[in-house]
């Protein structure tokens, strides 16, 4: 696990965001996004206070809708997260390629999810909506359109050196 994203889980900050959503069953969902904006992902200890916090939940079933809802990561993502597309337009667009670059750019294994550093998570997603602009990727919600492996390392590049 990466040091640099998981941060020791706060009841107090948890205990304030049940409280903002009224320490109701029915807000689950809201209150697992909030907890995942704050940490970057939904760490187990996080799960089981809210399933023994909220009335009629168990741990059991907070892991059940973390898990089911594709929204929601279990693993620590990084500051840079990293979609690539790979629906039918960019796949035959060149997507692949684009994906491998990012991979060897972060020195990524094929199952890792998030960089070493703990800067960037790399995902590859069915559809981004955006295939008149094939091959997309999107960092942070902002969409790089018709990706190259040369664009996509200058994009990797200025995100570090920002960084620094």
């Amino acid at each position: 696990m990466n040091t640099i994203n998981s941060r020791k889980v706060s009841t107090n900050k948890l205990d304030e965001i049940l409280n903002y959503y009224e320490y109701k069953k029915s807000n689950l969902i809201a209150i697992l996004q909030k907890i995942q904006e704050e940490y970057r992902y939904l760490p187990e200890e996080a799960m089981i206070y809210v399933g023994t916090k909220l009335d009629g939940l168990s741990p059991a079933t907070v892991f059940g809708v973390a898990t089911f809802y594709a929204q929601f990561s279990l693993e620590p993502k990084g500051k840079f997260e990293i979609k690539v597309c790979d629906g039918t337009a960019c796949h035959v667009r060149g997507s692949m390629p684009v994906l491998n670059a990012i991979r060897k750019k972060l020195n990524l294994k094929e199952d890792q999810l998030t960089s070493e550093n703990g800067l960037f998570s790399l995902e590859t997603v069915s559809c981004l909506g955006a295939c008149g602009l094939a091959p997309v990727v999107v960092i942070n919600g902002k969409v790089y359109p018709q990706m190259t492996t040369d664009a996509i390392n200058i994009v990797i590049d200025t995100l570090l050196k920002e960084e620094s």
